[in-house]
């Protein structure tokens, strides 16, 4: 066993019973980790930067979650333990160097060690998500994976405040998108700073696109969201915004 009842729970869901459509996940919200995994070998001004969480967002998604009445999971575990929003199988799931940055408690992890991580953190977020959309059956339901980003990337600034992402389904995300453009005081990114990809992204793909939900993924820079204020602010603009871009898509 990994997990002892010392450590969190790899998950945190916020109103199971939420009476909007909107159905909100985190998938790097936390940056915890497993009392047996020590620290990993990374610093602890390490674990405080962008490679072991998404700075802020699990703030905003409560903010949001409250202010929508909106059902949220919240995932426990830094993304340096494993990335839940990678299919395990990948390299990049559980990383030996992240930006920079080398994590000596994942260098040769044993086959064992990885399925201990995916049995008990991966699996059970994954599988309450899948259980509380399962529970929603025959009820609408917009998937929103929210994310933050950095606001430098290996020495590269990147100047957007906030990006929409899709993939194969871009209804939402154009409307959101436009949405975004009207506030008139936002530098926003259109599949960036990251592509949303089969290949490169697990939560939307397995929960969003093979339901046929509507979705999107929205990142917010680091740096606008760091602290309360920042986090209620942009909640308080996807609350307003979010059932707009929802109405907008039902009468299309």
């Amino acid at each position: 066993m990994l997990l002892t009842p010392a450590d969190p729970p790899p998950f945190e869901v916020l109103r199971a019973a939420g009476t909007s459509a909107f159905f909100l996940t985190g998938d790097h919200a936390g940056r915890a980790i497993p009392a047996a995994l020590g620290d990993l070998g990374v610093p602890a001004a390490e674990m405080g930067r962008h490679i072991a969480w998404d700075i802020g967002i699990a703030g905003v998604t409560r903010h949001l979650s409250a202010l929508l009445d909106a059902t949220a999971v919240l995932q426990a575990y830094s993304r340096l333990v494993i990335d839940c929003n990678r299919n395990p199988a990948w390299p990049s799931a559980m990383p030996e160097v992240s930006e920079y940055t080398p994590v000596p408690g994942n260098a040769g992890l044993s086959d064992a060690g990885k399925q201990e991580r995916v049995a008990e953190i991966f699996r059970p977020y994954h599988a309450r998500i899948a259980d509380l959309l399962d529970a929603r059956a025959g009820r609408r339901t917009i998937f929103v994976a929210m994310h933050s980003f950095t606001p430098s990337f290996k020495g590269e600034s990147r100047a957007m405040q906030v990006g929409v992402l899709y993939d194969k389904d871009a209804r939402l995300a154009g409307i959101m998108l436009d949405l975004l453009r009207q506030e008139g005081d936002l530098a926003i990114g259109e599949n960036a700073p990251y592509a949303l990809t089969g290949q490169t992204d697990y939560s939307v793909p397995t929960h969003a696109e093979s339901r046929g939900l509507s979705h999107l993924e929205i990142e917010i820079r680091q740096d606008l969201i760091a602290d309360e204020a920042g986090q209620r602010a942009w909640a308080e603009r996807f609350a307003r915004l979010l059932p707009r871009a929802g109405a907008a898509l039902a009468a299309a």
